[in-house]
């Protein structure tokens, strides 16, 4: 009995953080349901919350890695991973008294990336 085998042609999985996007919405639409409504909700609560948190950061607060984990958490949710690899530096900065004011730097710029995302995703929808 010989065994009939054929070849295969497996598609690549896609990168777990898209690299043309802010925004990561596949992740975004499974943990809204893929609710139209409820995404744009959480959108507009990031993007404003991430705006207060990075002016907050900006004066380097003693809470700041505190601020920072908030920020991290809420980017993870709605698929924003370079904001939360940007607030993961500035809670690392705060632990290891590294460069903070550079980290916040980055985090800033993070958050403007995403939240010029998002407000592309409100004006589409």
């Amino acid at each position: 009995m010989s065994l009939n085998l054929e070849r295969l042609n497996w598609m690549p999985s896609p990168p777990l953080v898209p690299e043309d996007s802010a925004i990561d919405v596949q992740h975004l639409g499974r943990m809204t349901l893929g609710e139209a409504a409820l995404e744009a909700e959480v959108l507009g609560l990031f993007a404003a919350q991430s705006a207060d948190l990075v002016a907050r950061l900006k004066t380097i607060p003693a809470d700041a890695a505190a601020l920072a984990h908030t920020l991290k958490g809420s980017a993870r949710a709605i698929g924003a991973f370079r904001v939360a690899e940007a607030a993961l530096g500035v809670e690392a900065a705060m632990k290891s008294d590294g460069d903070v004011a550079g980290a916040i730097t980055l985090l800033q710029r993070a958050v403007e990336e995403a939240r010029a995302a998002i407000g592309q995703m409100l004006n589409r929808s």
